[in-house]
Order: C-alpha cells, then structure tokens, then sequence
C-alpha cells in the first residue's frame, strides 16, 4: 500500500498544548514559541482559543499573542473560536482559519457541555456563516471519535453523522480526535474509512493523544488509508485530563522523525522544532516527552 507522499503537520501546541498549564505562560513566551515554529516551516499553527478567560486562563492574552507574532507568508495562524463572541476576536485578530468543535459521543456532549451533539453543532451555524463571509478557512474538531471516558465505545455510526454536520457546515478541513488516546491501528483505520465516506479524503486530519503509547502507530495506520494531515504539539505538550498522568497529545519531534524516515516530505526542519521544544521546556521547567526530541538534543551535546 502506498503512502502519501507529502503530509501537513498542523502544531497545537500553542494552543491545545498550552492551555491547560497551571502556571501562567506569558505572552512573550508564547509568541517566541509561535515564531519559532513559524521559522521552522509549519504551514499551519494553532495560536490561539478565544473562549472565557473564565474557562481556560492560560489563553487570556491570545489577543495579544496574535497581534505579537511575525507572521510567515504561506502559514496558516489558527484560532478556537466557541461562539459569536469568540469569532469577532479572532477576526479583530487577523486569524487565518477558525476552529470550531463537537464530539462523536453523546455522552461527552451532555456531560461536558450539556447539550446533545445535535445542539452542540447547531450553535456553530452563525460562526459558520461568518467565516465564510469574510473568507476565513473554517475547520472543525471532533472530539472523543475513538472512545468516549463516559460511555467507552463509540458507534462508527455517529463519527459519520458529525463528521456529516461538519461538511453541511461548510468545514473545510474536518479533525477525527483521539481525545483519549484509546485507539489501536486497526480501530483508527475503521474510524478514518468511515470518516473518508462522508467528506473527502484530502480534508480530513488525525488528531491522536498518546495516552497508551499508540500514537505513532495509529498515525501510521491512518496514512495507509491515505490521511496525509495530522495534528501535533511540540515537546509533546499537553496533558490527558481523562487519564492522570498521562501524555497527551503526541510530540511533534516524533512525528517528523518517523515521516522522515519514511521518505515523506513535510517541508518541516526538525532541528529547528527540537530548538522550539527545548526553549518551551526549558520555560515550563521540565523536560520535554518527545523521545526523538531528547535523544537529539542529547546526541549534540555529545
């Protein structure tokens, strides 16, 4: 089976990696690390979530992080953006794409925002409407696709209907989330297939969490089915809420080591993401989680 042979990296950890940090990140450090990846050739970043400071504290000063950022000819700067409210931020913001989300399960819908995921997707319709409007690129999230901390299995049936929604909303680029990081190779190409039946291949991207170690794996899986987009974060930042102490989303480092390998092009320079990671760390005052990250690091300094 043939692989693809260019893949888009999206980088989260900006944002996704970011967010949930106890201690505050500051500005500065922020857009230090946006444009150290900038310069390091992703053509797509996840910068910022305009949500209630209220909710996520850590992304209070996206405002300033995107008005702050030297801004790359040919990258995407994506924002978060819940509501109407959030939307007018990041179009104050000059955001390239915005990110609207939902969930596969149910169970995840009601527990987390009480509302089924019908509603939930309902409320984007404005947001939508907008991006749209004023030319934004819209893509949509779709959390828990693999397995649910709630209600464990998640119907094919249902990645298919939100992943229909998402195209009716006009998405142009639709995310299948391991929230989790439950799913197994076999599993993510079920889940990939179903979603490839209802919006077109090319647009679609795996988000995968490296809770249980199968990230790489199931990114693996999924080029084979032909995905060529998926999501990463830096020195693998971020955390699993559903899992206490677990990793969450998988280290950016890693996965272009392994595409490296592989002969596929993603015109990202590595040892510029490995500087990135060090330098974010080196301010979060722990080390990184990306295996390829620290064996580069220790492999220069001998």
């Amino acid at each position: 089976m043939s692989l693809p042979k260019h893949v888009k990296i999206v980088e989260v950890g900006p944002r996704d990696g970011l967010q949930n940090e106890k201690e505050n990140v500051s500005a500065a450090v922020k857009i230090e690390l946006v444009d150290r990846l900038s310069r390091a050739g992703f053509t797509n970043i996840e910068a910022a979530s305009f949500v209630s400071p209220k909710w996520v504290p850590q992304m209070a000063t996206s405002s300033e992080v995107m008005a702050g950022i030297e801004r790359r000819a040919g990258t995407l700067y994506s924002a978060l953006t819940p509501n109407m409210q959030g939307f007018e931020a990041a179009l104050a913001s000059r955001a390239d794409e915005v990110v609207i989300f939902g969930s596969a399960s149910e169970a995840f819908s009601q527990k987390n925002i009480n509302c089924s995921i019908a509603e939930s997707i309902a409320r984007f319709e404005a947001v939508a409407r907008a991006a749209k409007e004023h030319g934004l690129r819209l893509r949509g999230s779709i959390s828990c696709s693999f397995g649910c901390p709630y209600q464990g299995e998640v119907p094919l049936a249902s990645v298919a209907d939100v992943v229909g929604r998402m195209r009716d909303l006009g998405c142009d680029e639709i995310d299948i989330a391991d929230t989790i990081g439950v799913s197994t190779p076999r599993k993510t190409q079920a889940v990939m297939e179903t979603a490839a039946r209802a919006f077109r291949l090319e647009g679609i991207s795996g988000h995968f969490h490296d809770t249980y170690g199968q990230a790489l794996a199931n990114i693996y899986a999924s080029l084979e089915v032909g995905v060529a987009i998926f999501h990463s974060s830096v020195s693998g930042l971020g955390g699993c809420p559903y899992a206490k102490g677990a990793t969450g989303n998988v280290a950016t480092e890693d996965v272009i080591y392994m595409l490296n390998g592989l002969g596929i092009e993603t015109g990202i320079d590595l040892d510029q993401v490995v500087d990135a990671g060090a330098f974010i760390s080196q301010h979060l005052g722990r080390k990184g989680v990306s295996r390829a990250g620290n064996a580069l690091l220790a492999k220069r300094a001998g």
